[in-house]
């Protein structure tokens, strides 16, 4: 399939916006849910599709099908990291990165009716529009207290401290509780583990 045939909202003179939807596997939703990232950098895709900057983007997930977040296209950079929740993973070379705009990974919305034919399908904008429309307006942002405790034996507050980055760098999200209360209400506070809400009391358990 071509470009001209992919970009059903554009053209490939650059002179129209385009518009696409982005299929991410499971596990990659996942990692975007677990740590805040300002883009989304895709690699390993077909060279016949060629979003541009500035292209439309609908990012969703299958089975179902949910709309989890909405962005850019970016122009893309020399490398990027294979696995962008892992800072040590080996580079690739960088081919689409979508500057988020609006995001939704934590209430993803039903799609009905989206006929996907790969990672990357190109969209009418109008198809755009109406996707874009179904997440609303975004969300009041607030004030909220997060902590992480590990206790931790050491011989001086100074090791002390670095073992516990060792420790952050090592468990992370998937294995760490963070505890997150509202501003001003400690009371209300949550754990989350996986991104998730976590009951962090074993008596409640039994």
């Amino acid at each position: 399939m071509t470009d001209t045939v992919l970009r059903t909202s554009g053209t490939i003179d650059g002179t129209t916006t385009g518009a696409w939807a982005v299929l991410l596997p499971a596990e990659r939703y996942e990692a975007e849910r677990l740590v805040h990232h300002d883009t989304l950098e895709l690699t390993g895709l077909d060279d016949a599709v060629r979003p541009r900057p500035g292209d439309l983007v609908a990012v969703l997930v299958d089975e179902p099908l949910r709309l989890v977040a909405l962005g850019r296209v970016a122009l893309a950079t020399t490398e990027t990291r294979e696995d962008p929740d892992d800072p040590q993973s080996d580079a690739g070379p960088g081919t689409l990165v979508v500057s988020y705009t609006r995001r939704a990974l934590d209430e993803p919305v039903p799609v009905d009716g989206l006929a996907l034919d790969g990672p990357v399908t190109g969209l009418d904008e109008a198809v755009w529009r109406k996707l874009a429309d179904r997440l609303g307006p975004p969300p009041a942002r607030r004030s909220w207290l997060v902590s992480l405790d590990l206790p931790i034996e050491a011989a001086s507050p100074a090791e002390a401290v670095r073992i516990f980055w060792s420790y952050v760098q090592e468990l992370g999200p998937r294995e760490l509780p963070a505890f997150v209360s509202p501003s001003g209400d400690e009371l209300a506070m949550q754990a989350f583990v996986l991104g998730v809400e976590a009951n962090q009391d074993p008596e409640e358990d039994d």
